[in-house]
């Protein structure tokens, strides 16, 4: 059996629909899988507590599986340094082929990893270490892809053709929450102490990640390299150190900075709302089902991934600050009222809240990437986006499932979300203002 062949893109003219196509799928198959990944691990961390943790305080097991959610975050910027790095001196590719590997490997793992209940303290050790990887492997996949597949779009359609980019990750997400519904019935503490297949199927959504993994690398592996990236090492411009290179100019350390604060509503749109959110939901206070928290969640996410392509195109018309601009007013004026509507404990409130905010969220999540994007020249893109984008990821979005498990218990107030989702929403509105919109404009190659 051979490789198939690999699928050029370098070219001065327009790219043919075929590979737009490719370079498309290419882009957005590797976010699927990471977030997928990534996402899985939220959705089931209330069973995750249950087998790796000794029971008897399921509250302290919750936060304390939350705690290695945030953690993983933490080694994102190490990630995104190091990917980012390798990414602006050898290429985007090779390293969008290598971070899916490593992070389905990492997901694989968790699905095999002993319970607590047969090597004790080691499988919470080892469940950490895996989140760990998984947390590396993701710091180098979002501003790789986005870089990727904005170095191949045509003018004008930037933000539509990243913006798919973000439907394959709530694709992946719905893809987690429908897979986890569906096997509700036996993620439960009964159906694991009772041994046959309900103490293997919590297994399966992780497992899911080895055919995934295969099918992402061997997509990845078919295409080349973006042709701004391949003109630039042609010419010979490629930066000998990209991220000192970033450091040394003041315009990219202002740049770093607004990618470390535009994407604050992440933390409250795309880890409270839509990782947290199972959590919350079957919490003590809303006593939903894990089957009907999923649904919620799972409805939110449909109304996401139909806004997302709309959010992205139009602000291919009207600029990109003002779509997130929008979108933060939005977000700050019906986040709490929203939150009520979820909060009533009543199932079709609930959905009616939860897609009121999937669709104002969807003008910030669709955008934020190509703005940041637009931010860098070719030359440190991968390194120095990267770099400021999971800076912010670790410091407000992995932290905000834990922070708000924390402030639940001790205050006892459940719109602890809704106020997170304002705040955010305002710290990401007087952030994007600051920036300069090159929606417009060409990018940038030094």
């Amino acid at each position: 059996m051979t490789a198939s062949p690999r699928v050029s893109t370098h070219t001065d003219g327009p790219l043919t629909g075929r590979q737009t196509r490719k370079v498309v799928l290419a882009g957005c198959v590797g976010i699927f899988v990471e977030l997928y990944d990534n996402g899985i691990f939220a959705f089931m961390a209330g069973v995750l507590a249950m087998v790796f943790l000794a029971p008897g305080n399921p509250d302290a097991a919750l936060l304390f599986v939350f705690a290695g959610y945030a953690v993983s975050f933490f080694v994102r910027p190490l990630g995104a340094v190091v990917c980012g790095y390798l990414g602006d001196r050898i290429g985007r590719q090779r390293m969008l082929v290598f971070v899916i590997m490593l992070i389905s490997a990492a997901s694989a793992a968790i699905g095999v990893l002993p319970p607590y209940a047969a090597i004790g303290v080691a499988a919470p050790a080892l469940l950490v270490l895996l989140r760990l990887v998984q947390g590396f492997s993701v710091g180098g996949e979002a501003a790789g892809a986005m870089t990727f597949l904005a170095e191949h779009s045509p003018e004008g359609r930037r933000g539509l053709i990243t913006s798919y980019a973000q439907i394959a990750s709530f694709a992946a997400l719905l893809t987690g929450t429908l897979l986890a519904w569906s096997m509700s019935p036996w993620l439960t503490r009964a159906a694991i102490d009772g041994g046959g297949f309900g103490a293997f199927a919590w297994r399966i959504p992780f497992l899911v990640a080895i055919p995934m993994g295969v099918i992402g690398w061997y997509i990845r592996k078919s295409i080349s390299d973006t042709p701004r990236f391949e003109k630039l090492k042609e010419e010979g411009g490629l930066s000998r150190n990209p991220l000192k290179e970033a450091f040394a100019s003041r315009e990219h350390r202002r740049a770093m900075l607004l990618a470390l604060f535009i994407p604050l509503m992440n933390g409250s749109g795309y880890y409270v709302l839509f990782s947290y959110m199972p959590t919350f939901l079957k919490g003590k206070a809303l006593h939903f089902s894990i089957g009907e928290a999923l649904v919620v969640t799972a409805c939110s996410l449909v109304v996401i991934c139909f806004a997302i392509p709309v959010m992205g195109a139009l602000s291919d018309r009207v600029g990109r600050k003002r779509v997130i601009a929008g979108s933060a007013i939005a977000m700050a004026i019906i986040g709490i009222p929203a939150y009520g509507l979820i909060a009533t404990g009543n199932m079709g409130l609930a959905i009616l809240g939860a897609c009121l905010m999937a669709v104002v969220f969807a003008g910030h999540t669709a955008v934020i990437h190509i703005l940041l994007v637009e931010l860098f020249p070719t030359r440190v893109r991968y390194s120095a986006y990267g770099l400021g984008y999971n800076v912010s990821s670790a410091v407000f979005g992995g932290t905000a499932p834990l922070l708000m498990t924390w402030l639940i218990t001790s205050t006892g107030n459940i719109y602890m979300p809704a106020f997170y989702a304002v705040v955010t929403a305002l710290g990401t509105l007087i952030a994007v203002s600051t920036v300069k919109d090159r929606a417009h404009e060409p990018l940038r190659d030094a």
